[in-house]
């Protein structure tokens, strides 16, 4: 292996800067919503536990947004310094709906959140909730446009080929922007983002339970996380299932390496496989344990249909593409391994923080006999990170699972890296975005901590100065 490999570098470094940025958005989307809907509770309650939980979590999500912000800036330059030859060859239709991102939703949401953080005591109350509502749904939005770029990569769709530039060129817009996958995939990952949020908020909200902390407003969060997590999980269960439908129908080989499917399968035999064994080179299985008609249902919601192969479908796309097929000595299959164990970890681990926030449910009702044990406390504690791995790995898969293809059926991912960048170049530049996004990981989860540990105010009691605010002015104001 070369370690100065420009593509091998400039995939890495993709991938970091990629997921190190993951990180941040599934919270902002996902925290945005929680403090518009604390807010809402707040402008037609009055209670003032609301207003101090809209402002404790909303610093949090201000901080993440922040982060978010700065981290996503570099993705688009690595578009035209690591990967020009895929920038000029799709750059007609994939800068389209990245446009619209930036200069809409991007701004969008920008702009209200400043009028969000600075209209505490300058805007109607009505008002003021109203720019946080806006500034999720810009969110929201920008996330759409995003993973309406990623979908052309998935399944190309609304363009046509120019002979004579040699690249993809825009043909219908709306084609694009609705693709199939985009879809499909918007849903599941919002409702994904909602499970990350959730976690956060189960987590916090219980540190400042077992310490005896806050109590009336903990409680709440923590009930509001625990069906939150639920909600979350349900919308991302049956937004997998129809993203599954459509990935069977527009990328039948990454349904086939996520089963390690080697040969086409029907009804009983296309089944699937809880654990399986495959030979090193990843041309057959060797042993596995499965679950007959399972992966027919999954894939086609029939039990007697049919599942394409890794071996058939290999010989189909030499057929298709034999130009192609030689430089990928006859495989057009990702790294086996990686898409059959990402698929199978991104389930369960996205299970098992549902498991924790039923539990949670159950010990936490009205009418439990016994307090919360100290053991439960600490699972809460330290349960955030599995809905958050469970989203890493699952775009790790979603993106590992495309390989080799860029985008799918028209570049290969060797044929869009900057053909002039030396691996030097991209090795120096690999070690410093490594070394800057470590130290602002240490900045984040400082401030998150720290604000975490903190707490919201405590709420007034009756009767004292400031419980009963009469109109936004007489609201204390929190500069963040």
């Amino acid at each position: 292996m070369d370690l100065l490999d420009p593509l091998l570098l400039a995939r890495w470094q993709f991938g970091l800067t990629t997921l190190y940025h993951f990180l941040f958005v599934p919270l902002t989307l996902g925290m945005s919503i929680t403090v518009a809907i604390f807010q809402t509770a707040w402008v037609r309650t009055g209670n003032l536990k609301w207003l101090h939980l809209t402002r404790f979590f909303g610093k949090i999500f201000l901080i993440n947004f922040a982060m978010g912000v700065v981290t996503g800036i570099v993705q688009e330059f690595q578009f035209g310094m690591n990967w020009s030859a895929y920038s000029r060859f799709v750059g007609d239709v994939f800068g389209a709906p990245l446009a619209f991102e930036g200069l809409m939703a991007f701004f969008f949401e920008a702009t209200f959140i400043g009028l969000w953080i600075f209209g505490w005591d300058k805007l109607p109350r009505g008002v003021h909730l109203a720019t946080i509502w806006i500034a999720s749904i810009g969110a929201w939005l920008s996330a759409y446009f995003i993973l309406a770029a990623n979908a052309f990569m998935q399944n190309p769709v609304g363009y046509q080929f120019s002979e004579e530039g040699g690249r993809a060129e825009m043909a219908n817009f709306f084609e694009v922007l609705f693709n199939p996958v985009a879809l499909a995939a918007f849903p599941h990952t919002m409702f994904a983002s909602l499970m990350f949020a959730a976690g956060v908020i189960i987590s916090i909200a219980a540190w400042h339970l077992a310490r005896g902390q806050n109590l009336d407003m903990m409680r709440t969060s923590l009930r509001y996380g625990l069906w939150l997590m639920l909600l979350g999980f349900a919308g991302t269960f049956l937004s997998g299932d129809q993203l599954s439908l459509v990935m069977v129908e527009t990328q039948p080989m990454k349904m086939a390496a996520a089963e390690a499917l080697y040969e086409t399968a029907c009804g009983a035999d296309a089944s699937f496989s809880i654990f399986s064994i495959g030979t090193p080179d990843g041309s057959e299985e060797v042993w596995s344990l499965r679950v007959p008609y399972l992966l027919a249902l999954l894939s086609t919601h029939s039990l007697d249909g049919c599942v394409e192969g890794i071996n058939n479908l290999n010989a189909e796309y030499s057929e298709q593409w034999p130009e192609l097929a030689a430089q990928v000595d006859g495989s057009f299959t990702p790294i086996i391994w990686i898409t059959y164990w990402t698929f199978r970890w991104m389930i369960g681990l996205g299970a098992l923080a549902a498991l924790v926030a039923l539990v949670g449910l159950w010990l936490t009702r009205k009418k439990a006999k016994r307090e919360v044990p100290q053991w439960a406390w600490r699972i809460a504690i330290w349960s955030y990170p599995l809905s958050l791995l469970a989203i890493l790995i699952g775009w790790t898969f979603t993106e590992m699972g495309r390989q080799p293809w860029i985008v799918f059926s028209l570049m290969l991912t060797e044929d869009g890296v900057s053909p002039l960048v030396p691996g030097w170049n991209v090795l120096v530049s690999l070690i410093a975005f490594t070394a800057i996004y470590a130290i602002l990981a240490v900045v984040e989860v400082g401030l998150i901590v720290r604000t975490a540990q903190k707490g919201p105010d405590p709420v007034p009691e009756p009767g004292s100065p400031g419980s009963e605010p009469t109109s936004i002015e007489d609201t204390p104001t929190t500069v963040y």
